[in-house]
């Protein structure tokens, strides 16, 4: 019996059962959600301040903060990087 992906990086297996973007997709935003619920933790900001100071819904903020909802919109984050005083940096690398 010969095995598929026996010496085969993770990525490579998760490329070839066509997972790798859907799994970066996720561990991005888990990254996201991580990093802007630490700040506010450190400004000691709690979800209704953040959201009022983002100027959108806690129910909005919510969905930014969950690491499964990987519909983050890039003005979502924006604004979410504004009220914490933050700039965003994204870089495209090779593969």
């Amino acid at each position: 019996m010969k095995r598929k992906h026996i010496g085969s990086s993770f990525d490579g297996f998760l490329r070839e059962e066509s997972l790798l973007e859907h799994s970066t997709t996720i561990a991005v935003k888990r990254i996201i959600a991580w990093q802007i619920e630490r700040e506010m933790e450190k400004q000691k900001l709690t979800k209704t301040s953040m959201a009022k100071k983002m100027h959108t819904s806690r129910a909005a903020l919510n969905r930014l903060l969950d690491e499964s909802d990987t519909s983050l919109t890039l003005i979502t984050l924006a604004s979410a990087a504004t009220a914490l005083g933050k700039s965003i940096k994204f870089e495209l690398k090779a593969a």
